[in-house]
């Protein structure tokens, strides 16, 4: 496999000092455990240094381990179209050895898949799209791999590794890129080099251009719905989607508009207004109740109905318009439950999103204050803390929520409340998903983000763009006394709210300025 051509650390190190460039002697390190695990950290080559001293360009803590600090030491842009992460890994506790390929592994991927550094990317908000590493046709990803790059599966106390990842780079040449891992909140607003990257020795950066590679992306879906049940949204960066009720549209049975139904319309009708596709999609469906003798020309009339209506209201001429009905085939949600079926019973009306519109720079940025943006609740008998650290606007309408959850007690506790999703929301695993943001001016309200990847069976799985508490990672429930864990979310961010309402879990609702 080629190499992208980079320099080394070390040698970058001596030489700006006008040392002669040999490699540095092996630096300290705290006295390795008694008995280490088998495939643990493996050493370097002798008399060279694979410490790794360059700052952090930005940072996190792992959610699961709070001993794993996470930070970003090299973002270079390459060619103009590849981007190479290097995150350092750090141990900071005294006594545990840490796994780090599970831990960074991709968590989308098959179980089996779940490895190395393949989950290290970055999130192009613009275009609603996690980019992760390329996979090659005979390897997992263009990323570091703990044999041949010579790390080993553990971390050991106080010790630290660098890793590595290549991918795509994000569109519209940006000067900063969002970095992604699978343990953390997203890191923001880290500086993009088109310098070569610099890599600690031993580190050689696979060539994405010398060998057929495959993207891997997710992408991003942003679901909204009206607080009168009447409609809900979602939105995926090219499409937007929009489900009409059809128990408020249409009466039991029927296929003829309810006095109610005409301004749900209204808002449809704007948004196409507003988007400069010209064609529209409307589709009937039905719960699983009935037979296909009756479900499939119910959906259909209801489609056509729905059609008919929304011609009428645009003021954009030149729209073409296709109806068709799918009677109970394509549920969005499981129909075991009556919330399942209610939201199932829709009319789905899909055009090209509407351009978004940006957000006006505040005058100052705001901070939100702690003392106002926290709730507490209890867990195993001991007191546990929430704090809003902030809620940020990104390009694109998205927005990044993050909070801090501690268990204020002396014993430890469980807390398990933040992936109660309500029973319709269909996610793979569970993810800190019981998290809500609201607009009362605009009666709507915001829910977390989707990353959606195919699946075997032709449809599409949805992951939680949120805090994952499941697969590999387990027990993200459990805190010891006093320990601290952040969270995060992404959601819709309306271009026009200064603050939102943000309710968690069993937290008390939260008036969160928007930064």
């Amino acid at each position: 496999m080629s190499r992208i051509a980079v320099p080394s650390l070390a040698v970058l190190l001596l030489s700006a000092c006008g040392v002669q460039q040999k490699a540095a002697p092996p630096a300290p390190s705290a006295a390795p455990p008694a008995s280490p695990p088998a495939g643990a950290g493996a050493s370097a080559s002798p008399g060279v240094s694979r410490q790794d001293t360059r700052p952090a360009l930005a940072e996190t803590r792992s959610t699961l381990t709070p001993n794993l600090k996470v930070e970003v030491v090299g973002l270079n842009r390459v060619k103009g179209k590849h981007l190479v992460i290097q995150v350092r890994l750090t141990n900071t506790g005294t006594d545990k050895h840490l796994p780090w390929t599970g831990e960074m592994g991709d968590s989308t991927r098959p179980l089996g898949e779940i490895r190395w550094a393949s989950g290290i990317g970055v999130l192009d908000a613009p275009a609603r799209t996690w980019i992760l590493p390329y996979k090659p046709a005979d390897f997992p990803c263009l990323c570091t791999d703990q044999r041949r790059d010579g790390l080993g599966y553990f971390i050991d106390p106080g010790q630290a590794i660098t890793v590595y990842a290549v991918t795509p780079a994000p569109s519209g040449n940006p000067p900063t890129a969002i970095v992604v891992t699978p343990v953390g909140p997203p890191m923001t607003n880290v500086p993009i080099s088109d310098d070569p990257p610099v890599t600690v020795p031993g580190t050689d950066i696979p060539d994405p251009d010398a060998e057929p590679v495959t993207t891997v992306t997710r992408r991003i879906v942003t679901p909204s719905e009206s607080l009168d049940k009447s409609e809900e949204t979602a939105d995926d960066g090219k499409d937007l989607r929009v489900s009409l009720s059809s128990d408020v549209l249409f009466a039991v049975n029927k296929a003829v508009l309810t006095r109610r139904a005409e301004a749900v319309l209204a808002r449809t009708a704007k948004l196409i207004d507003s988007s400069s596709g010209a064609t529209v999609q409307v589709e009937g469906h039905a719960d699983s109740s009935g037979t296909d003798a009756i479900n499939d020309p119910l959906s259909t009339r209801r489609a056509q109905t729905v059609r008919r209506a929304l011609s009428t209201q645009l003021t954009r001429k030149g729209v073409a318009f296709q109806a068709k009905g799918y009677g109970s085939r394509r549920p969005l949600y499981s129909n075991d439950t009556d919330e399942g079926k209610r939201r199932n019973r829709r009319v789905t009306v899909t055009f090209i999103r509407p351009e978004a519109t940006e957000a006006p720079t505040p005058a100052t940025a705001s901070t939100p204050d702690a003392t106002g943006l926290t709730g507490t609740a209890r867990a195993d008998g001991q007191p546990i803390s929430m704090a809003v650290t902030g809620l940020r606007r990104l390009p694109g309408g998205l927005g990044l929520l993050t909070y801090r959850v501690t268990n204020e007690g002396a014993a430890e506790a469980w807390f398990n409340e933040l992936h109660h999703a309500r029973d319709w929301m269909s996610f793979k695993y569970q993810a800190a998903t019981d998290v809500t943001l609201t607009d009362p001016a605009a009666a709507r309200q915001y829910l977390p983000g989707r990353l959606q990847v195919p699946a075997d069976d032709g449809g599409m799985d949805s992951y939680c763009a949120c805090t994952d508490m499941s697969g590999v990672r387990l027990s993200t429930g459990k805190f010891g006394p006093g320990q601290v864990r952040d969270f995060w979310g992404l959601f819709e961010l309306p271009a026009e709210a200064a603050t939102l309402k943000v309710e968690i879990a069993t937290f008390r609702e939260l008036q969160v300025p928007v930064q």
